[in-house]
């Protein structure tokens, strides 16, 4: 959600504090800051409202170096934003920065102005910096002081710590909310995601749940929650190292909707033959964990849950297997009867995602078979927690309303379903036919996506729309309600998703004709109850916008829009589907004038609850 960095090397860090800070940008941008140690041991602490740029700008008016410093970009939690909220925090001459969020700040703020204490932020997080300083008071050293200060600390967090007392070393914490150490030649690094350092670095220390690692430029040690102090590995990552860039797209959402063909590809590559799935693709424990699965459960939150709703269908359609699907944030929180062989299966973009991560937590002790994380970032909490995974290969997700993240999360979870599916007597000739439309899935893509000029045209409908509906039936219904979350997060138009069927039973007494209706309209067993439903609202004077298979029947008529798409395969229409409405709210919000890759009062990644 916010992103952190720090360095410490010999050389000044502070174009390498605003580089992490720009690579993060996405996660976190109401407000940005800094902290630089200089060489006579004083805190230079600059901090701006608004995005990284503004940071920018207020340090060519007051420059600020060092070899040692901390920054952060943030998305509002405690304190709305502001200069006076924005992270560094500092008490004395200690400076911190802080993800997550400190459940029993309001007792310890009480505690720590009575102790003389005085607080210039609304933030959960001033109370930290102001603790730690309260333990280095009675004579601690700044890592002893980190370590008691995490014992009183309730909730999620992860922390970059420094003093102008102690100018050569770093300290970080981490609990609930993810941090990472980048090893390089006598400098050493942290941030809140691999992302903000790869410029750098490509070696990493990922810190486990309750470490805290005392960091200088030519030293790392990590104590685990016990205190012990433990050895972590050094991961190399693979790939580039550049900062990820739109390329000739206006933005990001924008790139990462045409890089759909691609990734879809990616996600498949080395998992499929040419007519069967490679379960072995799912892990090494796979052929040993998939026979015995009984039930699945689905957990995730967003659009990750939309994605679990589509494989529901999938899986007790095509293996047999009875599905639940689960908010994560509902689901941590209440008693849950564990059927026996039930998968515990989680999806996550980020890998990070606070619920879900929670409730996978939960779901170990609970008595599940076992675990399968559906994600997108290697070496993940989510991850590195779960007995299985399925990684999504979709890259660098920087736009917030995520896009190819969803369809890949699809593909991975159609590839898991006809996994299991074979396990549970499906035919090798049904096999095959899934698999055959699985290799055509990347050329539909790109014909879907070719169809963008037309789409923008017939998004200027909504230019002055406030309210829409979004209709699907049977899998499509997933598919709707995603199109309507796209919509809202991105134009800011209010948008709801039902299942088709379900107009008579309310939905149509918002249609009239300022209220859009879109439509997703396969060519499938559905579709004539589907225009059924559709002749309810043209009878009531609803605009519909129709998005259908060529062969599906559809046609331009007066309140009636259609955008022809190329005949889809049963099993792939979900995927394909998505395309047109990610592009339709693409243009909307465009034309709205919206901040597309970072919309008001969204993160990328939500490591709070």
């Amino acid at each position: 959600m916010c992103g952190i960095v720090g360095a410490v090397a010999q050389r000044n860090v502070t174009e390498i504090l605003l580089e992490g800070l720009r690579r993060l940008e996405y996660r976190g941008y109401d407000s940005a800051g800094v902290c630089l140690v200089n060489g006579d041991g004083s805190l230079q602490l600059r901090k701006r409202i608004g995005k990284v740029a503004e940071l920018e700008k207020r340090l060519h008016e007051e420059p600020a170096s060092g070899h040692l410093g901390i920054a952060h970009t943030r998305w509002a939690t405690h304190g709305v934003p502001s200069d006076a909220n924005s992270h560094p925090h500092q008490s004395g001459n200690i400076a911190l920065v802080h993800n997550g969020i400190i459940e029993n700040h309001e007792e310890m703020r009480s505690r720590l102005q009575e102790a003389g204490y005085e607080f210039r932020s609304d933030t959960d997080t001033e109370v930290v910096v102001h603790l730690v300083h309260s333990h280095v008071a009675t004579g601690k050293d700044l890592l002893q002081a980190v370590t008691d200060a995490s014992k009183e600390l309730k909730g999620a967090y992860a922390l970059g710590v420094v003093s102008a007392e102690e100018p050569g070393k770093l300290v970080c914490a981490r609990s609930g909310s993810p941090l990472v150490v980048g090893v390089g030649i006598e400098e050493n690094f942290i941030a809140s995601d691999t992302l903000a350092l790869r410029q750098v670095t490509d070696r990493f220390i990922y810190l486990e749940e309750g470490d805290i690692a005392l960091i200088t430029g030519d030293q790392i040690s990590v104590h685990d929650a016990a205190g012990e102090e433990v050895s972590r590995p050094v991961n190399k990552i693979q790939g580039g190292h550049g900062t990820a860039d739109k390329g000739r797209y206006r933005h990001y959402m924008q790139k990462e909707i045409f890089e759909q063909a691609e990734v879809v590809a990616e996600t498949m590559r080395g998992r499929i033959s040419d007519t069967s799935v490679l379960e072995q693709a799912l892990g090494a424990r796979a052929r040993e964990i998939l026979p015995q699965v009984e039930h699945v459960q689905i957990v995730a939150c967003g659009t990750s849950y939309h994605a679990g709703m589509v494989a529901r269908y999938w899986l007790e359609d095509w293996a047999g297997i009875p599905c639940s699907v689960e908010v994560a944030s509902e689901f941590r929180y209440r008693k849950t009867a564990v059927r026996p062989g039930t998968l515990f299966l989680t999806i996550s973009q980020s890998g990070e995602t606070a619920d879900t991560l929670e409730a996978l937590r939960q779901g170990k002790s609970q008595g599940y078979l076992s675990s399968l994380a559906i994600c997108n970032v290697p070496n993940s909490s989510l991850v590195r927690e779960s007995d299985l995974c399925l990684m999504t290969e979709a890259g660098p997700e920087i736009g917030v309303a995520s896009t190819k993240a969803f369809t890949t999360q699809l593909v991975a979870l159609q590839l898991f379903t006809i996994a299991l599916a074979k396990l549970n007597g499906m035919a090798h000739e049904r096999e095959a036919e899934l698999v055959r439309d699985l290799h055509r899935l990347p050329q539909l893509m790109a014909e879907v996506a070719s169809l963008d000029s037309v789409i923008e045209r017939k998004s200027e409908a909504f230019a002055e729309k406030h309210h829409a509906l979004f209709l699907g039936r049977g899998v499509h219904y997933p598919i709707a309600l995603e199109g309507a979350l796209k919509l809202k997060e991105i134009s800011y138009i209010h948008a709801e998703a039902y299942p088709a069927g379900e107009l008579k039973h309310g939905p149509l007494a918002l249609v009239d004709a300022d209220m859009p209706i879109v439509v997703v309209a396969p060519n499938d067993e559905l579709l004539e109850k589907l225009k059924s439903n559709l002749q309810e609202v043209k009878a009531r004077g609803g605009e519909l916008f129709v998005f259908a298979s060529r062969d599906a029947g559809f046609r331009d008529e007066e309140n009636v829009t259609v955008v022809d798409l190329p005949e889809l395969p049963d099993s792939l229409a979900p995927i394909l589907l998505t395309v047109p409405l990610q592009l339709l709210s693409y243009h909307v919000a465009v034309l709205k004038g919206t901040d597309v890759d970072q919309p008001r009062n969204l993160a990328k990644s939500v490591t709070v609850e």
